[in-house]
């Protein structure tokens, strides 16, 4: 009979092997093979694929106006609650005390104080280094405060799914979504290598309800509670000119949806695509769209981090996977002034996608995401502007260069590759 600590270790290494498969699968279906190329991006099927199967409708008189760096963003972030007169929903992954937690802190109490419904939903390893006393002045002000998938028995096999989600929405009527997460390093204009370059983007319009309902979502999920009323849901007034829809994706239903867009929108493309990606690590069908984009004449473009990165496992496994990107001729240049953090797409000079979704596995299969589309000339005119003042203080990748690179780096930039789908 074997020792009873034998048995006992070999329980145990085989619940720890049961814990890693759960949390490294998905559970879905995959989209498997490349999309066919059936319309362009002015045509109306375009916009009905979009609106179909994506979910949500497109829905017209929005108003959107973007925010460069984090003085702006958190000025109107702030401003927005500090003027909340019903309800405030926050849903974030990070969330450091610092001084910027502080005066989130600070302004969301405040509401709370004044009478103000405020939830706020943070997610549990995003929110790692938020010190206890915070979530307890939140408690004690009267927000209800919840934090995704914090570890417990009954969810251990979805401590691998995180909320990367970033929605703020005041009264129903503001929101906001972007890349920032609330922490100092987004603090500033991008000024220097210890303040990130980042874009937000505030909006009005029917989509915010959109909105709304891609944070009750998760809050549903989170505390089984419904929020529902005028207090979140008010009748929304056209303010704009803009066409919107809101969408989100998650592994436990419709993980594939930020996939799918992203393949609609390249697939569909006609002139020009324009990629700022934190993290970008496409996989095969993505790689396969974006070359097949470049070969009929789209000219494509990508600003992705340079060496400060705070994930440099993730830059390495991005470079070793540019080759056939390259060949194509896709044009990749990597940022040099400090960590660049934005998650913005615009096809054609016509769609603007923005959100939390970095361009990789992680962000298509393995996280909660939310991204706004926003069909509009004028606007992806100047999201175009923003793109290439970025260019410009990036360093462009030649294919010779690519092929140079040191066999250590393609070493390493191999192996780091082999871990794209946790990326």
């Amino acid at each position: 009979m074997r020792p009873v600590w034998i048995a006992v270790a070999s329980s145990l290494l085989t619940l720890c092997a049961v814990f890693v498969v759960l949390n490294l699968a998905t559970g879905e279906k995959k989209v498997e093979q490349r999309l066919e190329r059936l319309y362009a991006t002015d045509e109306p099927q375009f916009l009905r694929a979009m609106g179909n199967l994506l979910g949500p409708p497109i829905l017209q008189g929005n108003k959107t106006e973007v925010l460069v760096n984090g003085d702006m963003i958190f000025a109107a972030m702030l401003g927005a609650i500090k003027q909340a007169r019903r309800s405030v929903t926050f849903e974030t992954y990070i969330y450091w005390s610092e001084t910027i937690g502080r005066e989130f802190a600070d302004a969301l109490i405040d509401r709370a104080r004044s009478g103000v419904k405020v939830h706020v939903l943070l997610d549990w390893v995003g929110s790692a280094k938020m010190e206890a006393r915070y979530l307890e002045e939140m408690k004690a002000a009267g927000i209800e405060v919840e934090r995704y998938h914090e570890p417990h028995w009954s969810n251990l096999q979805r401590m691998n799914n995180r909320t990367h989600r970033k929605v703020l929405v005041v009264d129903g009527e503001i929101g906001f979504t972007g890349g920032v997460g609330i922490a100092d390093k987004w603090r500033g204009n991008a000024q220097d290598k210890d303040h990130w370059r980042d874009t937000h983007f505030r909006v009005e319009g029917p989509v915010v309800a959109q909105m709304q309902s891609v944070f009750m979502d998760n809050w549903i999920k989170a505390t089984g509670r419904v929020l529902h009323g005028e207090e979140y849901f008010p009748a929304l007034a056209s303010r704009g000119d803009q066409a919107a829809q809101m969408f989100s994706s998650s592994p436990t239903g419709g993980s594939e949806s930020m996939h799918l867009m992203y393949l609609l929108a390249i697939t569909a493309a006609s002139r020009s695509i324009h990629l700022a990606n934190s993290y970008f690590v496409p996989d095969e069908l993505v790689v396969q769209a974006l070359a097949a984009a470049a070969r009929r004449g789209v000219k494509v473009r990508v600003v992705t981090p340079g060496p400060d990165i705070d994930t440099e496992v993730v830059r390495r496994a991005s470079r070793a996977r540019w080759g056939e990107l390259l060949e194509a001729g896709v044009q990749i240049a990597e940022y040099q002034p400090t960590m660049f953090h934005c998650k913005v797409m615009v096809i054609d000079g016509l769609l603007v996608s923005v959100g939390s979704t970095n361009f990789d596995n992680r962000s298509f299969r393995l996280n909660d995401e939310a991204n706004l589309n926003i069909v509009s000339e004028a606007f992806a005119r100047q999201q175009v502007e923003i793109f290439e003042e970025d260019f410009r203080r990036s360093r462009l990748m030649t294919l010779e260069a690519w092929r140079g690179r040191p066999w250590q780096e393609k070493a390493l930039e191999h192996a780091a590759s082999l871990f794209g789908a946790q990326l």
